[in-house]
């Protein structure tokens, strides 16, 4: 039996900060329906960095220079500083009393990239706060930051929070508006906190189509099963190289299209698949970026829209191959009515269901690319020119059938990385799968010290 690992993370501080100017009294914020269907699961993000960026400023004390700027930029998001409560109509709303965000303080006794060599998913998850919400969550804090100091210099910094409040959109741009901040920029992207009415409506109305089905599925109960997780990094010359091979068959094909299309095959394959069956993968994708009418991307809450393809065995894994798959994914994601504003909104939302996990559910990252080809979530710099590392993504509340992510790679290009969760006996032998390891992917936070 394998001896059990031991955490090389270890916490020894907690403190607060609070935003520079005081808030405006008796403000809320109402949370739509689509931030309470996803009360069930919250958001972890690990911004990896070489070097600590708050060695260098106007105090001694690192942590001094970190409450500088965030404490500025909490002005400019009352949402994170407030508190849960309920509202005269039953709903959850955010109280704006400014009562601060969490910092817990971490050691890590290993180097950067000695952790990401050896670390597995479960020990990463340290580098986060995971803390579920309390029944009364009048006093608790719903957003935290954990700052992790690595034995190289290094710092890894985990931002969590509830997924009510913001989804992993908005998790990553106020990280990326804090270093803006931090390094006396103008923000890019403001935070919105109230849609017009045209667009609120439009995303009410998506979200209770698209949802509909998932809180059937999640209500019908299945077994607990050990989830595993796996983290690949496809080059950018492999995904054009793919791309090429299945011109042919897919000529539009995008790096997304592409890699669903592995995974999804890979993984079916090795389900052991019964002709006839049909095979179901959901899709989750951001609203903020993908029509005319568009979210604004600075809107700072839930903006997705689940979506669900189905293929049968022969089509999944037939002669034709990934290009076929991929050619059907593409079709799927050009095809999706992401607005729809036939149904009103309804006066008491529903309580909360689990969104991942009840099928394979896939979250489409691409809208994180900016217009000038540059990963938004690499383009996170305390100190000009030193991006992080790596940056991971967690869910938390995941069962089931398990989740793909796909979201670019600080590579840049067609470059990809992919964070696959699934129940732990097919992650070896995904890992094992040539096709997959025929593009040459770089694994991470792989568990083998």
């Amino acid at each position: 039996m394998e001896p059990e690992k031991r955490s090389r993370v270890k916490v020894h501080s907690l403190l607060s900060v609070v935003s520079s100017k005081p808030i405006e009294p008796g403000k809320t914020l109402k949370l739509s329906s689509l931030d309470h269907a996803m009360g069930l699961h919250s958001v972890h993000v690990v911004f990896y960095y070489e070097s600590n960026p708050f060695d260098e400023g106007p105090h001694s004390s690192d942590m001094d220079n970190l409450r500088i700027a965030l404490s500025g930029l909490l002005n400019e998001y009352p949402k994170i500083t407030g508190r849960l409560t309920r509202g005269v109509d039953g709903n959850w709303e955010v109280k704006c009393n400014d009562a601060g965000m969490r910092i817990v303080r971490a050691e890590v006794s290993a180097t950067i990239d000695e952790f990401l060599r050896s670390a597995d998913a479960v020990e990463e998850r340290d580098l986060t706060v995971w803390e579920d919400m309390p029944e009364d969550p009048n006093i608790w804090s719903p957003f935290r930051i954990q700052i992790n100091n690595f034995r190289c210099g290094g710092l890894a910094i985990g931002l969590s929070c509830s997924h009510m409040h913001a989804d992993l959109t908005s998790a990553t741009l106020f990280f990326k508006s804090w270093t803006e901040f931090h390094r006396g920029q103008p923000l890019i992207h403001h935070p919105i906190f109230h849609l017009p009415a045209t667009d609120c409506r439009s995303l009410q109305n998506n979200h209770t189509e698209s949802t509909e089905l998932y809180a059937a599925k999640s209500s019908v109960e299945s077994k607990p099963v050990k989830m595993g997780t796996a983290t690949l990094r496809f080059p950018d010359s492999s995904i054009k190289k793919y791309l090429s091979r299945i011109h042919s068959n897919s000529a539009n094909a995008t790096p997304f299209d592409l890699l669903v299309a592995l995974f999804w095959s890979s993984i079916a394959r090795l389900k052991k698949p019964t002709k006839g069956i049909k095979h179901s993968l959901s899709f989750c994708v951001d609203l903020r970026k993908h029509s005319n009418k568009s979210v604004p991307f600075g809107y700072f809450g839930n903006a997705s829209s689940f979506s669900s393809l189905s293929l049968d065995a022969q089509e999944l894994l037939g002669s034709d191959g990934i290009g076929n798959v991929s050619k059907h994914v593409h079709r799927h994601m050009a095809g999706l009515d992401l607005f729809d504003t036939r149904k009103e909104e309804r006066a008491k939302f529903a309580p909360p269901f689990r969104m991942y996990g009840p099928e394979l559910t896939c979250i489409n990252m691409e809208h994180m690319i900016d217009p000038e080809g540059r990963s938004m979530m690499f383009d996170t710099m305390f100190k000009e020119g030193e991006k992080p590392v790596h940056v991971s993504y967690h869910l938390g509340n995941v069962e089931g059938e398990g989740l793909i992510l796909i979201m670019p790679s600080p590579e840049e290009g067609l470059g990809r990385i992919v964070r696959v969760m699934l129940p732990e006996e097919l992650i070896d032998k995904l890992l094992k799968d040539e096709v997959i390891l025929d593009l040459q992917p770089t694994l991470l936070l792989t568990g083998r010290r």
